[in-house]
């Protein structure tokens, strides 16, 4: 099996959140290093799903793809009501 390349990342971070890291590692009886490497690659899908999202409701912008300010105030509104609205589209 082929080994992956590895290059080391070297952050400054507060204390406590050292200490954290510290004490998840103990707990799970993992390194500090797998606890980075999970916790960092988590991030990264959360943030790549954020800019895919972004991107694409600016292209339904410029598709002329929204729904009145107006609209959606009413539909808010009326949720606290006997008769809510149904969702704007």
């Amino acid at each position: 099996m082929a080994t992956a390349k590895t290059r080391s990342v070297t952050a400054h971070v507060p204390v406590e959140m050292a200490e954290r890291v510290d004490e998840i590692a103990d707990r799970l009886d993992r390194s500090k290093n797998w606890i980075i490497k999970q916790a960092l690659a988590a991030w990264l899908d959360q943030e790549e799903e954020r800019n895919r999202l972004t991107r694409e409701a600016l292209a339904d912008v410029d598709a002329g793809s929204v729904i009145d300010h107006q609209a959606v105030q009413a539909w808010a509104d009326s949720l606290s009501t006997d008769t809510p609205l149904p969702p704007p589209r």
